[in-house]
């Protein structure tokens, strides 16, 4: 139409270049909803297109066997299992497809080799957890490393190609890893993707690597030997069968069995009799000179470990920064800066997503707000570049209050809290930009926020993060040490500390509360030195206030409750 070819959109030019060019037949796996037999199921495709003979071709359909219905998932509620795992012929050889949690049993990779699967692809869709430092040298969060060994282990037991595709991108607060892989018949990874980002990735597969990789490791040979004594074990295990040790006289004693074992039954071997006589010996006690190592309960398993690998959590909440307000329709944010160390955090994550010239810092002081608290949220606003704004909530909330004289301080508290919240979204209003949250993971935890206040802004970067978490990527981002190392306060009254609010440590709390979180009862707890003070503090505040982490309780009278019945894909 008269433009120059450069002004053209590079994928128009190239479309442009190669049309009429003869087609090539290309296979597919796709993922998909799938309605069968009047059940929904989870599935995935193989397919064929580009065929000169008709349209796509359907090779295989799997649908997903294992169906998580715990922790973040609850997959079983919308979708019927599948009950086969099974191999399918290609154009190029034997496939099989494993959908996300069916990798984590190993039975179905096992199947699939059996069935003669040459390459297993799988696909998920898995949320990145554990932002801790490792040494295994794979990229991205420890659930990346997870999958790799997942993958890794299917492919050199079966001696068979493995794919992971992986998905990117953010939803309902959730991100996926993505890190998508190839790894050979010896599980070495072939080549990688790169984390959270979308991309395209090509390998080049030689099968006869298979051949190569089973002579070296015939362990998919062997089983195929041993499967009728494996599947009659497994019929005897799940049929509660007793075990039995039987002889057809006496019990023999230990000699008289190693006597029996293979190799000595041929002659092959001559059995000393200074062996013989150990064999039938009861070693009573250790010998003095073995060393006796003996570990705490702090060295046997725990939670998951409080530090952070900065580095990868500043990529990974910047990244869900620029995405849940992207897919949001927002391109700025609007935040209160209190002069703390978590409103610094988020806006120091929110300038580095959308640029500080789209990040807008409130300062929202009360009359009786520290001056301290008012020079470090400036302080903090001048550090990152962003816009500033200062709004006196002292006569609005006055404004009420002169008609509640007898209010203490934990109402007026609350008042002030909810009046910032007005202010911000007002302002999120004008802006045309969307609120962002500042709550830790311990405050909401503990309850220790006012409700429809603190915890209202829609997206929130800091929310999964313990406090101590939060000072450390503090230091990694480089806040100012004099909003980092202050005691923190929510500055509602004169003097008021968090910690002497809560009667504990921070530092504490957050080991006690992630024991907790993680299935750790209190006698586990207490043997790892916590004090009962301390555990009742703890559970007293995290039990009480689980109704502030929850929507309102509305009465049920429906068959489609809203939060119950009524769901979008966005709340799993």
């Amino acid at each position: 139409a008269g433009a120059l070819a450069y002004d053209l959109d590079d994928a128009y030019r190239t479309a442009c270049a190669t049309a009429g060019l003869e087609a090539v037949p290309l296979d597919l796996v796709i993922g998909f909803y799938e309605r069968w037999r009047d059940t929904l199921h989870n599935s995935a495709a193989y397919l064929t297109i580009g065929l000169d003979d008709g349209p796509p071709k359907v090779r295989h359909v799997h649908r997903k066997n294992f169906l998580p219905t715990y922790g973040l998932f609850d997959e079983e509620r919308f979708v019927e299992r599948g009950t086969d795992i099974r191999a399918f012929e290609t154009p190029w050889g034997r496939a099989a497809i494993l959908v996300c949690e069916d990798a984590w049993h190993s039975i179905s990779g096992t199947l699939a080799a059996l069935d003669g699967a040459q390459v297993v692809f799988v696909s998920s869709a898995a949320p990145a957890r554990g932002p801790w430092p490792r040494e295994d040298g794979v990229p991205g969060p420890a659930s990346a490393a997870r999958w790799e060994r997942l993958i890794r282990d299917i492919a050199s037991e079966h001696g068979v190609f493995t794919s992971f595709v992986n998905l990117v991108g953010s939803e309902g607060g959730k991100r996926f890893f993505g890190t998508s892989h190839l790894v050979g018949p010896d599980g070495d990874v072939r080549g990688r993707a790169p984390v959270w980002t979308e991309s395209f990735a090509s390998f080049t597969v030689d099968l006869d690597d298979l051949v190569r990789a089973r002579a070296d490791s015939p362990l998919l040979s062997d089983l195929r030997v041993a499967l009728p004594h494996v599947l009659d074990n497994v019929k005897r295990v799940t049929e509660g069968w007793p075990v039995q040790l039987a002889y057809d006289g006496p019990e023999p004693a230990a000699a008289d069995l190693l006597r029996g074992a293979r190799g000595f039954t041929t002659g092959e071997f001559a059995i000393p009799e200074e062996l013989l006589q150990k064999a039938n010996t009861v070693v009573r006690a250790l010998p003095e000179h073995l060393p006796v190592l003996r570990h705490g309960v702090r060295d046997q398993g725990g939670p998951p470990p409080l530090v952070l690998d900065c580095e990868l959590t500043e990529e990974w909440l910047v990244g869900f920064l620029r995405e849940e307000l992207a897919r949001r329709g927002f391109g700025k944010a609007v935040i209160g800066i209190s002069g703390g160390v978590d409103s610094a955090v988020s806006a120091a994550l929110a300038v580095e997503a959308l640029g500080a010239e789209n990040v807008i810092g409130v300062r929202l002081p009360y009359r009786t707000s520290s001056p301290e608290s008012l020079e470090h949220a400036q302080l903090v606003i001048d550090a990152l570049g962003i816009e500033s704004r200062t709004v006196d909530i002292s006569p609005a909330v006055d404004g009420y209050l002169v008609h509640e004289p007898d209010a203490d301080g934990a109402r007026r508290g609350n008042v002030m809290a909810r009046m910032r919240m007005i202010a911000l979204f007002d302002l999120s209003a004008r802006y045309r930009a969307l609120p962002l949250g500042t709550g830790n993971k311990t405050e909401r935890l503990f309850g220790y926020f006012t409700w429809h206040a603190d915890d209202s802004p829609p997206v929130n970067p800091i929310g999964d993060l313990y406090k101590t978490q939060v000072w450390q990527l503090a230091r990694h981002l480089g806040v100012p040490d004099v909003v980092v190392n202050k005691a923190p306060t929510a500055d509602l009254i004169v003097g008021q500390t968090d910690e002497g609010d809560l009667g504990i440590s921070y530092a504490r709390a957050d080991e006690i509360l992630n024991g907790m979180l993680h299935g750790f009862a209190h006698e586990a707890l207490r043997a790892r030195g916590y004090s009962e003070e301390e555990l009742t503090i703890v559970a007293r505040r995290l039990n009480g206030t689980h109704w502030k982490r929850r929507p309102p309780s509305v009465a049920l009278l429906s068959q489609s409750g809203i939060g119950e019945s009524y769901l979008r894909p966005v709340d799993y």
